[in-house]
């Protein structure tokens, strides 16, 4: 297979943790008969600083050239005092927009060998696997009029029923192919949005007679999240309710450092990032946690390019390398070794290795 990836690093630890995923996708090109061509570009701060442009016109077009794109992160304190057409977020959001990434996909799912990394005991913990499926370009962060002045401001919540439907039924075919609950979260004791939210969940759920659907209310999802997680398999939700309690649901890994999400459109194009931020405070100390990007690339593998096998590979690989006790400062606890992000990304390379060699092994036998 040969497909062209955007590589858009951003800022912070960004560059860092993208070019860990690159190296991870040619050690998997090489293994597996892919060609990947990587084309660069800059999003975020950086690009303003050079193009006085959060998301450039040549980024655009880079992207639109491509068939996926793979971001590290944006933002940083450096351009907290940018008016906000310049703040480095505004590119994340404009290229959500741009390429209408309506559909955000977080996985999160406790992992063995991080649960006491884990703040939640490890009877709440253990077991979880659930996915966040998170509406992206509509709601509280795109709504119009948005304005400030000395005295008052205004956000406006919009959604149009057609928005709603696209993302619900999105997340019904992602609860068919897991354990059919679909837990949808609103504010419809308050909000107008919420209560069209619900209506359309309650129309949408007679075309899947065979996906259990639970309604639930934004602050008791966050109680549940954190009390018995476990009871979540899919999740769907707007956009300014699912990024905080995607968040929140990464502390059941242990580290943000381990979470990877998808962007997706209709078509299967996507924008693939890990959840963390820039974190400006260890940018360059090679100490950032690799791990999410590297899972982000995956998921690009499995939902773009429909390469199950090498997705599952790359996956394999991280855990495989946790499960042998090793583990980037932000994971670390006593009986782990700690090693920086470029011994981490060996590391996991060299589990490829051994996967790789070992199914051969097996199918000659066979």
């Amino acid at each position: 297979m040969e497909k062209t990836i955007a590589v858009l690093p951003g800022d912070g630890i960004g560059p860092e943790v993208t070019e860990a995923a690159v190296k991870v996708l040619k050690s998997i090109a090489m293994r597996y008969g892919h060609t990947f061509h990587l084309r660069y570009a800059a999003i975020g701060g950086i690009a303003v600083d050079q193009y006085e442009n959060p998301l450039p016109q040549e980024t655009i077009e880079v992207c639109e050239a491509s068939d996926a794109i793979l971001l590290g992160a944006v933002g940083g304190s450096k351009w907290d005092q940018h008016p906000s057409h310049l703040r480095p977020e505004k590119g994340l959001l404009s290229i959500r927009k741009h390429f209408d990434l309506f559909a955000n996909i977080r996985p999160v799912k406790a992992i063995p060998s991080l649960l006491d990394s884990s703040p939640l005991k490890e009877e709440v913990a253990k077991e979880v696997d659930m996915v966040i499926v998170r509406e992206l370009t509509g709601g509280l962060y795109f709504g119009e009029p948005k304005r400030r002045n000395e005295k008052s401001a205004v956000d406006t919540l919009v959604y149009t029923r057609k928005e709603i439907e696209r993302i619900v039924n999105h997340a019904f075919e992602i609860a068919r192919t897991r354990r059919g609950k679909l837990t949808s979260v609103d504010k419809a004791n308050v909000l107008e949005t919420s209560k069209l939210w619900r209506e359309v969940v309650e129309e949408r759920k007679n075309a899947y007679p065979d996906i259990e659907v639970e309604h639930m209310l934004v602050d008791s999802a966050a109680m549940k999240l954190i009390t018995n997680p476990r009871g979540f398999d899919v999740m769907v939700t707007e956009n300014m309710f699912g990024d905080i309690l995607s968040d929140e649901a990464s502390v059941i890994t242990g580290s943000l450092g381990m979470l990877p999400s998808a962007s997706l459109r209709a078509d299967g194009f996507g924008l693939y990032e890990p959840v963390h931020g820039s974190a400006p405070d260890i940018t360059g100390q090679n100490i950032a946690n690799p791990s999410a990007a590297i899972l982000s690339a995956a998921m690009m593998l499995r939902h773009s390019f429909n390469l199950h096998s090498e997705a599952s590979a790359m996956e394999e690989a991280v855990m495989g390398v946790l499960e042998d006790g090793y583990c980037t400062v932000d994971l670390f606890k006593d009986g782990k070794r700690v090693v920086s992000t470029d011994t981490f990304v060996t590391k996991v390379i060299e589990e490829l290795e051994r996967e790789f060699v070992s199914e051969h092994i097996m199918f000659s036998y066979i």
